[in-house]
């Protein structure tokens, strides 16, 4: 069974833990990796920095997830941007490794 990559963005750390809490409740999934960045335009957005939650599961999974993750998110401080790639790429499996919180 081919694993998937789900991605949401969302505004600040508590949102990030709210959402991937629901994410992992909502469905088999586990999380791949927490990713920051505190983008250009920080001083314009809720809150000035984003995390990217990454889950990781079947495709399903994976879509139940992100859609618990998006609901819990904005009932904190909101997302930016949600993604689901259903069978990664190798060399693109690698890069979600990028840039975590270690």
């Amino acid at each position: 069974m081919a694993h998937a990559i789900g991605f949401i963005e969302v505004f600040g750390m508590t949102t990030a833990l709210v959402a991937a809490d629901a994410g992992c409740k909502a469905a088999n999934v586990t999380i791949e990796a927490l990713d920051k960045n505190k983008p250009g335009n920080a001083d314009s957005l809720p809150v000035p920095l984003l995390i990217c939650v990454k889950f990781r599961g079947s495709v399903v999974d994976v879509e139940m997830a992100i859609e618990a993750a998006k609901r819990a998110a904005n009932t904190v401080s909101g997302f930016v941007i949600a993604h689901i790639i259903p069978n990664c790429a190798l060399d693109t499996e690698k890069l979600t490794k990028l840039n975590c919180f270690e």
